[in-house]
């Protein structure tokens, strides 16, 4: 009978008004599947959601085991057997592994079983399942990461992060396209500024790629600053940041590396008490947003992926299954395919 329950609830159309079903690849992570289990408890524990829990499930159950609440909540064992590691190469991965968590819990989203997917394990391979089971919008050739990075502009998108090292220029307007959406539904901006990171603010200063793409986009709507540098990025001038993936991941990786380095100093200097705690506390949180909203979404797919750090714990990563939540609530995927398509037309090329 519980079988029976458990193949029901997972069609994701028996759920009450409300709550969304989400896939957490439970095998994924640093400190999965401990600290993933308790996320996803956690999660589930504050309401609005369901959790399709992926893994192996002899190690899912003894995790189950510890939290006595889950059995009153709604959280559903699927099984999968593999895990990919982080720098395995996660093309051979998928056709080696097709049975892994990362692949099972993204094939739960594209039968209908979940609304989003969440995963703290490899980078790669949540960006090839996503890229490869949910399929790319009209013209994107792969997933691209984004999302808030710097506490201090929290109404920030920054895009790409790290999926896309070598891009196109028209590539840095699609993800102006579909950072805009990014900014207007999740985050409430209602007209968001885009620009591109440079080495300078004056039009005419970066690379080729800079140059080309602002070309590009000067043709379209989009409501385009020109150029913001490195510095100008914890003051918001602008809500959509573009740049290609490998000064977005370094960026990303430095901010995190500075809010850490600073916490430490500030928890050092004012010594064991609950005032320089509180203040280490606040200074990382500002700097390492991933960790605050669990993970960043995957945009130019056909639907909603999370992704979070290797390192998470369980707060980030009840934070990433609810991140998933508010993006499927907002209707994000359809608003960004619809933006995607209308800039594409303006462009001449």
């Amino acid at each position: 009978m519980k079988a029976e329950r458990a193949n029901e609830m997972t069609t994701g159309s028996h759920f009450p008004p409300g709550i969304v079903p989400v896939a957490l690849d439970a095998m994924g992570g640093d400190y999965a599947p401990a600290e993933t289990v308790a996320g996803a408890v956690l999660a589930a524990s504050k309401g609005g959601v369901a959790v399709l829990l992926v893994g192996d499930p002899a190690a899912l159950q003894a995790e189950l085991r510890k939290h006595p609440a889950a059995a009153k909540l709604p959280i559903i064992s699927v099984p999968s057997e593999g895990v990919v590691a982080e720098g395995e190469p996660p093309a051979l991965a998928f056709r080696s592994k097709p049975k892994a968590s990362i692949f099972v819990a993204a094939g739960a989203v594209k039968a209908g079983k979940a609304k989003a997917l969440v995963s703290m394990g490899s980078t790669g391979a949540t960006i090839a399942a996503a890229t490869v089971v949910f399929g790319t919008m009209d013209g994107i050739d792969r997933g691209a990461l984004g999302g808030p990075i710097v506490g201090f502009a929290p109404k920030q998108v920054i895009i790409d992060l790290g999926s896309n090292l070598d891009t196109k220029p028209q590539m840095l307007v699609d993800f102006a396209a579909l950072g805009s959406a990014m900014a207007r539904l999740v985050l409430g901006v209602p007209e968001p500024r885009i620009a591109i990171l440079s080495v300078g603010a004056e039009e005419g200063k970066g690379n080729r790629q800079v140059k080309e793409a602002t070309d590009l986009i000067k043709q379209t709507s989009l409501k385009f600053i020109g150029n913001v540098e490195g510095h100008d990025l914890p003051f918001g001038k602008a809500e959509v940041v573009i740049c290609d993936g490998f000064v977005g991941n370094i960026v990303m990786k430095l901010t995190e590396g500075l809010g850490e380095a600073i916490a430490y100093e500030v928890e050092k200097s004012f010594g064991a008490t609950q005032q320089g705690k509180d203040l280490a506390k606040r200074l990382y949180d500002l700097m390492n947003v991933v960790e605050v909203y669990g993970g960043g979404p995957i945009f130019g797919v056909k639907g909603v992926a999370i992704v979070g750090h290797g390192r998470a714990r369980a707060e980030s990563v009840a934070n990433a299954i609810h991140t998933a939540k508010m993006v499927v609530d907002k209707g994000y995927v359809d608003a960004a395919a619809a933006e995607l398509a209308k800039i594409r037309a303006q462009i001449k090329v």
